[in-house]
């Protein structure tokens, strides 16, 4: 059971529906038509959180949520069910500590979002816990346990940001559950290719220049647990046959070594690249891609499991206010709007930084639309003695500076989608003043 779910609703139907649902995700929730039932029941039994509406016969949920302050020593979270008319009273209640609130009609994906980050705040705010709510990461989770349990090498796919070492950390878990076996990780495209393939099998004293001491590889340290080679498409193809002997074969040969090593390791794969496509351009070995291959993984973009969005948002959310020890902010109704109809090319990544850019920033409790999307704002009025050309110049700098953000920062991507050259879009970030950053 994931929790213990007080919900006051004076609406028959509606409270039979939620309670159902969230004991369809696996919470145990109770119905209390009145107030003053809830009241007396929060004080003599255990609940993780209470969903009230504000409008309720008799006692009123504000007043319900100010008493069990008063009379609890360790009153649940609140989130509030409330009309459109009663945002402000929402507001105000969120001001007094209150955890947030819905507005009818409301999607019941959203509030079980809601309501899955707030029972989990004692929880590590980790991926590997649960890694969504949509019905793609359910059938992707429901999958693991087997992969994890049979598979001794296996491919993660999907566009960067979405979440694949939480994946592998996930199927590491579930292979080696509390035994404190190692999970050892590497980024492919992170080294040099001399620097690699050191770290990878390790080395002999006196294989190279500097290498005063022996050094196990990262295979070697991985025994017994999980390696997770990220970006494995930008391995070179010198280094792609000698891993697909270690895999192949589960054994190393240190540089500057003569005795082969024994390895016993899980090999958890992940590439943004369609590997297929790099197999038909050479770049990637056709016998490592069928070894690796044997159990895909995909795991879907952002924008494919829009019910993840909001469910991740208050995770971040949480994660913030836990990591700084600051009151948790809240996302209004037109914000979560926002965050659902974004496209997130950038994935979980650009949305985990939106919200801490939007938490960091934000003089308010309740983050709205603008703050996590600022070039949203409206633009200032140009000042009336500007010469055009200056104004002209500064309004490309922003539209160039928001493209970049969009595509992390890298350059040919930027300039294939403003319709310009990479070495335009070189010289305007030299140019621009102050001038802009971007990356190969």
């Amino acid at each position: 059971m994931r929790g213990r779910i007080c919900v006051v609703e004076d609406d028959a139907i509606m409270a039979e529906s939620l309670c159902d649902r969230f004991r369809f995700e696996d919470f145990e929730a109770v119905w209390f038509g009145r107030a003053e039932e809830a009241l007396s029941a929060l004080a003599a039994e255990r609940w993780d959180l209470v969903i009230s509406d504000l409008r309720l016969p008799g006692m009123q949920g504000h007043e319900l949520f100010e008493r069990a302050r008063q009379q609890l020593s360790s009153p649940p979270p609140f989130i509030f069910i409330t009309g459109f008319g009663s945002i402000e009273q929402a507001v105000a209640l969120l001001k007094a500590g209150a955890a947030d609130f819905v507005t009818k009609p409301f999607d019941i994906r959203e509030l079980v979002a809601k309501v899955v980050a707030l029972c989990s705040v004692e929880q590590p705010v980790q991926m590997a816990r649960c890694l969504g709510i949509s019905p793609a990461m359910r059938d992707l989770e429901a999958t693991l346990p087997r992969v994890a349990a049979r598979a001794h090498t296996i491919l993660l796919s999907g566009e960067s940001g979405v979440g694949k070492e939480c994946v592998a950390h996930r199927i590491h878990d579930l292979a080696h559950p509390g035994d404190g076996a190692p999970f050892v990780a590497i980024n492919c495209a992170a080294l040099p290719d001399t620097l690699l393939e050191a770290e990878l099998f390790g080395y002999e004293r006196g294989a190279f220049t500097g290498a005063t001491r022996s050094k196990r590889g990262l295979f070697e340290r991985a025994a017994g647990g999980s390696l997770f080679l990220d970006e494995i498409s930008e391995l070179p193809l010198a280094l792609q046959a000698k891993l697909l002997r270690a895999v192949q074969e589960r054994e190393v040969l240190h540089l500057g070594g003569d005795r082969p090593i024994r390895v016993d390791a899980q090999v958890i794969c992940a590439s943004n690249r369609d590997l297929r496509q790099r197999v038909a351009e050479g770049q990637f070995r056709e016998d490592l891609y069928y070894r690796i291959n044997v159990i895909e993984l995909r795991i879907p973009p952002l924008h494919e499991r829009k019910e993840d969005i909001p469910w991740l948002a208050q995770l971040f959310l949480d994660a913030f206010a836990r990591e700084h020890g600051v009151e948790r902010h809240v996302l209004a109704p037109e914000a979560e709007r926002a965050l659902v109809d974004h496209p997130w090319p950038g994935n979980a990544r650009e949305l985990k930084h939106a919200i801490e850019r939007a938490c960091i920033l934000s003089e308010d409790r309740v983050l709205q639309s603008q703050d996590l999307f600022p070039a949203q704002r409206p633009a200032p009025e140009p000042q009336t003695d500007l010469p055009l050309a200056d104004y002209l110049g500064r309004s490309e700098r922003d539209y160039i500076q928001q493209a970049l953000a969009r595509h992390q920062g890298r350059v040919g991507e930027t300039a294939a989608a403003l319709g310009i050259s990479r070495k335009t879009l070189w010289e305007k970030l030299r140019r621009a003043d102050p001038p802009l950053d971007g990356q190969e």
